[in-house]
C-alpha cells in the first residue's frame, strides 16, 4: 500500500499578508517616523530662535531625535515579518498536522465504475 501525501487545508487565518499590503504598511512607517524628523529640526530650530528656557535639555534631544529616527526608519523599513516557522506563537501552539486529509477516501472505500457490457 503507498502511503499518500496528507492534504493540510489553508486556513485564511494563517494566512500571511499581501507583498503589496507589507510593502505598503512599511512606506508609511517611514512616512511617518521621517515626519517626526522633520519635527524636530523644525522645533530645534524654533526653540535656538526663541532661545527658550532648558535648551541645554531641549537641543540634544532634539538633535538625538535627527540622527536615530533616520536610522530607525531604515531599519524598519526593510524588515520583514518573520517566517512562520519562526514565530513565537508558533512555538507555544503548534498547528495540529492531521495525517489524512478531511473527507478523504482510501481506495477500498472509493465507488468502482461497473461497465456492463451486453452481447
Amino acid at each position: 500500500m503507498v502511503k499518500r501525501q496528507a492534504y493540510q487545508p489553508i486556513l485564511i487565518t494563517d494566512a500571511s499578508r499581501s507583498q503589496d499590503d507589507q510593502l505598503n504598511s512599511r512606506q508609511r512607517r517611514y512616512v511617518l517616523m521621517m515626519g517626526i524628523r522633520v519635527l524636530c529640526i523644525i522645533v530645534g530650530a524654533i526653540l535656538v530662535g526663541a532661545n527658550a528656557p532648558l535648551l541645554w535639555l531641549w537641543l540634544p534631544l532634539c538633535g538625538l531625535g535627527m540622527v536615530l529616527i533616520p536610522w530607525l526608519a531604515v531599519l524598519l523599513a526593510n524588515d520583514r515579518p518573520p517566517k512562520e516557522e519562526h514565530r513565537l506563537a508558533n512555538r507555544f501552539h503548534p498547528r495540529q498536522q492531521d495525517d489524512t486529509p478531511p473527507m478523504s477516501l482510501t481506495a477500498e472505500e472509493r465507488p468502482h465504475k461497473v461497465i456492463d457490457v451486453e452481447p
